[in-house]
């Protein structure tokens, strides 16, 4: 028989019953955009450059709101450590840009046939800068591009200026995040209920897009992985389409996006009858979960989370380290307009624990050839310890609790 909360409905009648969220989260404003370009200008400026660089992509969005994924075409800020930020953007893309630019900024504008790297190397000479903090997630093509039309200018990584920004969050972010979270949240419950025997991994799939989009996620779901069975082994499953039978673990990771800002859930239970071994690795992974976040304090260095949930395995004969049965990956990722972003819970990020941190906690457990489980939630870290976005799985029974 299913556990509570798992079959006994169908995609068509869950998504009747979805409205867009009723207490959307707040936009960022732009006092705090301006508030971000005065903190890189300062980090920029410890560094001892004169300028810094940020093309298109997250951080692109973060600093001025223009939410462009990179192409071959330069999009990019140019923030000088003294004076206003400056835009580089193709002509034939003005009228879209400033219909999304959140901050004021001067423009440069480059035609077709034109050199961007040149129009930006230009634009560095007339600041006197010599030493520019470049993206670190700029392409070869741009830094290659600046060597060769600005030859006394050196390029030094701007990672620090970027995730000293990036790394913390403020309350609107949190704010954003928490809705991200609870939509995805939600997704997950109705996702459970459809299942039934003979469904496809692709059929949940597109519920689970559909769902995130009547909540009004940004673009529905922002990536989904539905593992059935022994592909659940897998952390990142199997290519081709599983259809579940009686008995299956099953594992879904899925999120969204709330203006830019990611979730990124993970919940594990078993269509039927759990076996006993089903029970024992979920209690595990559940304690493992549990361990790494009661080990979060500020100061704490983020690889000593990664430790402590290993610590919980290894106690029940699992691993050591990567090897299987156990984890195989890192404990947990950094989140906010990236998936994946600085800091990382994983041996060697000593990163010190700040308030405003926000990370991913799933120390998945894999037996190979035959099933995995990974419960995955995120916090962020207080001025005490550690704050739940999502209250962890409550049982292998009922994933959902009991409504």
């Amino acid at each position: 028989m299913a556990g509570y909360g798992i079959g006994g409905s169908t995609a068509a009648a869950e998504l009747a019953d979805l409205r867009p969220w009723p207490t959307p989260a707040a936009p960022i404003s732009q006092d705090e955009r301006l508030q971000r370009l005065d903190r890189a200008r300062a980090l920029t400026r410890e560094m001892g450059a004169q300028a810094l660089l940020i093309t298109a992509g997250a951080s692109l969005r973060y600093f001025t709101g223009v939410a462009w994924g990179a192409t071959e075409r330069l999009v990019a800020l140019l923030l000088p450590v003294d004076g206003a930020p400056r835009m580089i953007c193709p002509r034939f893309e003005l009228g879209s840009l400033e219909a999304s630019l959140a901050i004021a900024a001067g423009i440069a504008l480059w035609e077709e046939h034109e050199n961007p790297c040149a129009l930006a190397a230009a634009m560095l000479a007339d600041l006197g800068a010599t030493r520019l903090a470049l993206d670190p997630a700029a392409p070869f093509s741009v830094a290659n591009g600046l060597a060769k039309t600005s030859p006394g200018l050196e390029l030094l990584e701007a990672a620090p200026v970027v995730d000293g920004c990036r790394m913390t969050k403020s309350p609107a972010e949190l704010a954003l995040m928490a809705q991200a979270k609870a939509m995805t949240l939600e997704v997950h419950r109705r996702a459970a209920r459809i299942l039934a025997e003979g469904i496809t991994t692709g059929e949940v799939r597109r519920f689970i897009d559909q769902a995130h989009r009547a909540l009004g996620a940004d673009d529905g779901s922002s990536f989904c992985a539905v593992q059935f069975g022994v592909a659940s082994a897998y952390p990142h499953g199997l290519p081709g389409e599983q259809t579940l039978t009686s008995g299956d673990l099953v594992l879904i990771d899925t999120g969204c996006r709330v203006q830019g800002y990611n979730s990124d859930i993970t919940r594990t239970y078993v269509f039927g009858e759990p076996s006993p071994e089903h029970r024992r690795i979920w209690e595990i992974e559940k304690r493992a979960q549990a361990a790494a976040f009661a080990a979060v304090k500020p100061g704490v260095p983020c690889e000593q989370i990664d430790a402590v949930a290993r610590a919980v395995l290894e106690a029940e004969g699992l691993g050591p380290d990567y090897a299987l049965p156990g984890l195989p990956h890192r404990t947990g990722h950094g989140i906010g307009l990236s998936i994946h972003e600085a800091p990382y819970l994983v041996r060697g990020d000593k990163t010190p624990l700040q308030p405003g941190m926000c990370f991913s906690n799933e120390p998945m457990i894999v037996i190979p050839d035959q099933f995995g489980v990974r419960l995955e939630d995120h916090f962020y870290v207080t001025e005490d310890g550690a704050a739940w976005f999502t209250e962890p799985q409550v049982s292998l029974e009922a994933p959902f609790g009991n409504r």
